[in-house]
């Protein structure tokens, strides 16, 4: 059965869309920790980072970092942190979030709600800054 992030993928459930290639997808979180908080996802179905091969890891690694320059220039932030967490969703997957403090990446605070045309907003922000 196909995970969530491959419907997001198939365009089966919407997403706030940034940035995309033939085997990655990013996409907004819609239970951010903070504002621009961006999952890059393999489109290749894996149910945990290290299980990819060495290449499509370093692949989505590299990809990962094209959607955090963009991200960088979109959303006001001192950097953009990283992290590999989360047993939901049994498809690996990369957070990046816009942070100005370390307290910013706490994911036990609680998650923001934040209005769909804000999230279509930095969605397309960091979208025209992809390269």
């Amino acid at each position: 059965m196909a995970t969530i992030f491959t419907k997001i993928i198939n365009g089966e459930i919407p997403s706030y869309k940034v940035a995309e290639d033939d085997k990655h997808y990013a996409f907004l979180d819609i239970n951010p920790v903070a504002p621009g908080h961006t999952l890059v996802v393999p489109k290749k179905e894996v149910d945990y980072i290290f299980k990819l091969e060495d290449q499509e890891l370093a692949d989505l690694n590299v990809f990962a970092k094209r959607v955090a320059k963009a991200m960088e220039k979109a959303m006001p932030c001192k950097r953009i942190g990283v992290t590999v967490i989360g047993l939901e969703v049994p498809h690996a997957h990369i957070h990046l979030i816009p942070i100005n403090k370390e307290s910013d990446m706490y994911f036990n605070k609680g998650k923001l709600t934040l209005d769909p045309k804000d999230m279509a907003d930095m969605a397309q922000a960091i979208a025209k800054e992809f390269k």
